[in-house]
């Protein structure tokens, strides 16, 4: 798949990452890990840049399962960019969290409004209401890679 767009900025947080981890057998998890797939792989080909974090990146070491987080740590090493926690990314994470936002998805947010990603992708249900219910205050769009994945498909061939 090519596309004439600019390349995406894509941020995918450690729920994605984790997801070819989980039960394959739900079909839910089984679309979302072959759509996460893709995703990685037009960022290998250079289609598209990953942002990652230093939220991400800390988050992933923290798994437990050792053979998961190699796996994971091996995986960020395509991302093409780094966002550093600095005092903006934790002042905006202050003001997500009075939002709701869990701490460490505000986090996660305020690195992706700070890399400037055009989406952030998740598999966690509870982020994913949230962010629709506060898109307005959000510098950043939230989306499943499933869902999202099958639009850039739509959008290419319409």
């Amino acid at each position: 798949m090519q596309t004439d767009r600019k390349s995406l900025k894509i941020y995918l947080d450690t729920c994605c990452l984790s997801r070819s981890f989980d039960d394959q057998m739900q079909i839910r998890i089984y679309q979302e890990t072959e759509f996460i797939r893709r995703i990685l792989a037009q960022i290998r080909s250079g289609h598209w840049h990953w942002i990652s974090s230093d939220a991400l990146v800390d988050e992933v070491g923290q798994i437990s399962d050792l053979d998961q987080r190699l796996q994971i740590e091996d995986l960020i090493t395509d991302a093409h960019q780094t966002v550093s926690v600095e005092a903006s990314e934790i002042l905006r994470c202050k003001q997500l969290e009075t939002l709701g936002f869990k701490k460490l998805d505000a986090l996660h947010l305020a690195c992706a409004e700070s890399g400037s990603v055009d989406v952030f992708l998740t598999t966690d249900d509870r982020l994913l209401k949230m962010a629709k219910r506060y898109n307005v205050q959000l510098r950043v769009r939230v989306e499943n890679p499933y869902i999202w994945f099958q639009e850039i498909i739509r959008n290419e061939y319409t």
